[in-house]
């Protein structure tokens, strides 16, 4: 291990800024022999979130030792959690299961007026982008995809293709925040901005900034923003949160709950006391939203996110990206500039193409990364650390010399 982390080019040597975050592996059941540099694929579970779960499934064997209140409790402990890591009202805040759900509930609260554009970004996860795919034809709108940029500066690109002389105008743009194959960002205040000028509506995916990225719903003001937690917010799959502007909640939901609406009450004699829709964002709570025993995971997730600090959260994670990409020049692979991609995913290009079965040869040796449209994507968290780095740098360059 020294000899390798020698070879990577001296990466070891870089002193950490003075209060730096620390790495937070002990937190994690994680073998100091797993170099695990895939967050944007799904992140491992802290082992508190992973005992949450576990006292979760025994209450679930006992349920009738489950306190009546402890429902609604997990409900609101999510949302406030969630609302908290956007600066969000927590009435605003939807729970939801997925970021798709989260679209399709937006597509339901808009229309999108013919002749018209939708714009979203090349190769941009299906979530954000497939919604809006089915529904054009019929809506007789059309899909734009804003082509990846030679240089990687998503932002200039869809600021481009909203201003495109000759055009159809800007209905929505349904983007993610950071590019979830090359790690590219959009600048979203600047996009919003431009939208703006159009009257345009913008739906945010921000699944790989929310908890590292500062996001504050109440200064950009988009339509809707959508995440989930099995990312970067450490927590479970099935769990995802929808925040829609008060200026789109008077809508109908996706799914039809009885706890979306005013007094609909199995314990009451009347059982259809009120069926008009309940105010805020929680008429669009899912179907089944009473599985608290992820929910509670997530919930342990973010708390634990909000508790260290974006601001925290991005310094290290950058610290360890720009450590990655110190110790990789002349190695084959092009790495985008700092300014156009987000400080905790690195996206390696290689112009000769990748290194046949190179992934699998760096799982073969308990290093894992994730391939994504030809690139090879790493994005560590806060479990990892220098050692990590240097591990991969130094295993890296031997698997791939030629």
């Amino acid at each position: 291990m020294k000899a390798e982390a020698q070879a990577s080019g001296g990466t070891a040597a870089r002193a950490l800024p003075d209060g730096m975050l620390p790495s937070q592996r002990a937190l994690f059941d994680i073998p100091r022999e797993i170099c695990y540099l895939n967050a944007a694929s799904w992140s491992p579970l802290p082992i508190a979130t992973q005992e949450a779960g576990r006292l979760g499934v025994a209450r679930k064997g006992k349920p009738w030792a489950i306190e009546p209140t402890l429902p609604q409790q997990q409900f609101e402990r999510a949302r406030r959690a969630a609302a908290r890591l956007i600066n969000a009202e927590t009435e605003d805040v939807a729970l939801i299961s997925s970021v798709s759900y989260g679209v399709a509930t937006a597509a339901k609260l808009i229309t999108v007026p013919a002749s018209s554009r939708v714009l979203v970004l090349e190769n941009d996860h299906s979530s954000a982008v497939l919604e809006w795919a089915t529904r054009a034809c019929a809506g007789r709108f059309t899909i734009e995809a804003v082509p990846r940029p030679q240089d990687g500066d998503w932002t200039a690109a869809v600021l481009a293709a909203i201003e495109k002389p000759g055009a159809a105008p800007v209905a929505l743009a349904s983007i993610s925040s950071v590019h979830w194959a090359d790690g590219g960002v959009v600048e979203i205040d600047r996009v919003d901005a431009g939208l703006r000028r159009q009257g345009a509506m913008l739906l945010i995916d921000a699944t790989h900034a929310v908890g590292v990225m500062k996001i504050d719903v109440r200064r950009l003001d988009p339509d809707f923003l959508v995440f989930p937690t099995y990312k970067w917010l450490l927590g479970p799959y099935g769990r995802a949160f929808l925040y829609v502007a008060k200026r789109r909640q008077d809508g109908v939901p996706l799914e039809q709950t009885s706890y979306g609406r005013r007094a609909i009450n199995s314990e009451r004699e009347t059982y259809y006391r009120d069926t008009e829709f309940v105010a805020g964002a929680r008429r669009f709570d899912m179907g089944e939203r009473d599985h608290f025993i992820s929910l509670e995971m997530a919930s342990i997730g973010m708390e634990m996110m909000v508790q260290w600090g974006c601001d925290a959260i991005q310094q290290r994670l950058g610290m360890l990206t720009a450590r990655l990409a110190d110790g990789l020049p002349n190695s084959g692979a092009s790495i985008p500039d700092a300014s156009v991609r987000a400080p905790h995913i690195l996206s390696l290009q290689f112009p000769a193409g990748m290194p046949e079965h190179l992934i699998d040869r760096l799982a073969a040796e308990h290093i894992y990364v994730a391939p994504r449209i030809g690139r090879m994507r790493i994005s560590p968290h806060v479990y990892n650390d220098e050692e990590d780095i240097d591990r991969f740098v130094a295993v890296f360059r031997r698997l791939s010399a030629p």
